[in-house]
């Protein structure tokens, strides 16, 4: 089974960037649309970026907006997120997802905390 490993995650200052990475164990090709979501402590999980198959279009809802950008490298089978502008309420685990054949896939998650 195709498993997902995100990294990348820490401890940033507000106005700070990261960049979280997705790796898939196998091709990165072989997953329908790919995603990014989070999850703050006490929240529900949030979807904060959405990118079709082949990386050709990407979704992004209002609260990071301007500042998230979703990408994929398939010579290295990897997701990225990067994150700039970086605000105290993006503090949360942040999680990769996607749909490999008829399987839902999740990676374990990372955690950014923004902190002064």
């Amino acid at each position: 089974q195709v498993q997902l490993v995100e990294s990348g995650g820490g401890l940033v200052e507000p106005g700070g960037s990261l960049r979280l990475s997705c790796a898939a164990s196998g091709n990165i090709d072989g997953f329908q649309a790919m995603f990014w979501f989070r999850q703050a402590p006490g929240k529900e999980r949030e979807l904060v970026a959405s990118l079709t198959k082949g990386g050709s279009a990407a979704i992004y809802p209002d609260s990071v907006k301007g500042r998230f950008t979703v990408s994929r490298d398939g010579a290295r089978n990897t997701l990225f997120l990067q994150m700039n502008n970086l605000k105290p309420e993006d503090t949360a685990i942040y999680y990769c997802n996607g749909n490999y054949g008829m399987s839902e896939i999740w990676g374990q998650g990372t955690r950014v905390t923004v902190s002064s």
